[in-house]
């Protein structure tokens, strides 16, 4: 296929909505506050990267010496259709976008869905830093879907499988879910030095980490304005 024109810009929240519940395996748009930055080969929407505070403890900033509120954050969310540019590329561009408009963001955190057979080529690709696996987490199966505790506190229920069965759905359960591939992004030279002794092996490709093709997405405008992190972003 021809080499396409790519463009990175600020993506408006009803383009990254469409994005995420039409090429993302989850569907669901994260709930913490989010920077979203689009794609497009030559004038057309291919889909965004987000980036957000992450959920519970996923981050650990502390676990670095570094601070939640600005210096480091999550990668949530890279959904796409289908495209040319490599989507490490992407990736890459979208953090030095990322980090231009938040100059104390020091280093970026992502995951790898074992459960969904994915090992986390594009941030290999990219250079990352893997550190291994997380511990699994407690989930919730409620009405067909599943929920993370955060959520299950959220929405006013109670985090303990009979009080879901008796007031919510009498067929809830609780999930133990596997641990994730863990991945950072450091964005400076002294941050890169401090992880370099936690790197480990990369795991091998068990299938891709990224949807196939998928039906064709509107054209998503951008935002006129760069969001922060440190702000409402939602």
């Amino acid at each position: 296929m021809a080499k396409a024109d790519l463009r990175i810009d600020w993506a408006t929240h009803a383009a990254a909505k469409h994005a995420v519940e039409n090429w993302h395996y989850s569907e669901r748009m994260p709930k913490s506050k989010l920077v979203k930055i689009g794609a497009w080969e030559s004038d057309r929407f291919i889909g965004v990267v987000i980036f957000g505070v992450g959920g519970g403890n996923s981050t650990h900033g502390g676990k670095y010496g570094l601070n939640p509120a600005g210096d480091v954050c999550e990668l949530v969310r890279v959904a796409l259709r289908d495209h040319v540019t490599p989507v490490s590329k992407i990736v890459a561009i979208a953090l030095r976008f990322l980090k231009k408009s938040n100059p104390s963001l020091r280093m970026v955190v992502s995951f790898a869905d074992k459960s969904q057979g994915h090992h986390g080529g594009i941030y290999q690709a990219g250079n990352w830093v893997y550190t291994g696996l997380t511990e699994g987490d407690r989930e919730f199966h409620v009405k067909g879907e599943i929920f993370h505790p955060r959520t299950i506190h959220l929405r006013g229920w109670r985090q303990v499988e009979s009080w879901l069965r008796e007031n919510v759905d009498p067929f809830a359960r609780l999930v133990k879910t596997p641990g994730k591939h863990r991945y950072l992004m450091p964005l400076d030279d002294a941050m890169r030095e401090q992880i370099a002794p936690l790197a480990k092996p990369y795991p091998k490709r068990v299938k891709q980490a990224t949807t196939g093709d998928q039906p064709a997405g509107r054209q998503g405008s951008t935002d006129p304005h760069a969001p922060n992190l440190q702000g409402d972003v939602q």
